[in-house]
């Protein structure tokens, strides 16, 4: 699995790119056939001087690609709330494809 991690409007520590990488680490577990993921990180300013962080991860498995986006206060939030939906959307194309 190659996993590709993107910073937009800023450039993040290495913490977070940790956190990043050892929870998409999980997604094998839920599809053994994944090429490739994508992780974009962005500043998102659009009405306030608050800026949401808005996180959006690409799977790629053959045949099939996942897509979520979700934004909140934190990256970390973000992307565990983009992560959840990803493996709901995984899991349902599987069983679909198992039913």
């Amino acid at each position: 699995m190659n996993v590709n991690i993107q910073t937009v409007h800023f450039d993040a520590d290495s913490k977070l790119v940790d956190y990043v990488t050892n929870r998409l680490a999980k997604l094998s577990t839920f599809h053994d056939r994944i090429i490739k993921v994508d992780v974009f990180l962005k500043l998102d300013n659009v009405v306030h001087q608050i800026k949401d962080k808005v996180a959006e991860i690409r799977v790629h498995v053959p045949r099939h690609d996942f897509f979520v986006k979700a934004s909140s206060k934190s990256f970390e939030e973000s992307f565990d709330s983009a992560l959840d939906s990803i493996v709901n959307q995984i899991k349902r194309k599987k069983d679909k494809l198992i039913a």
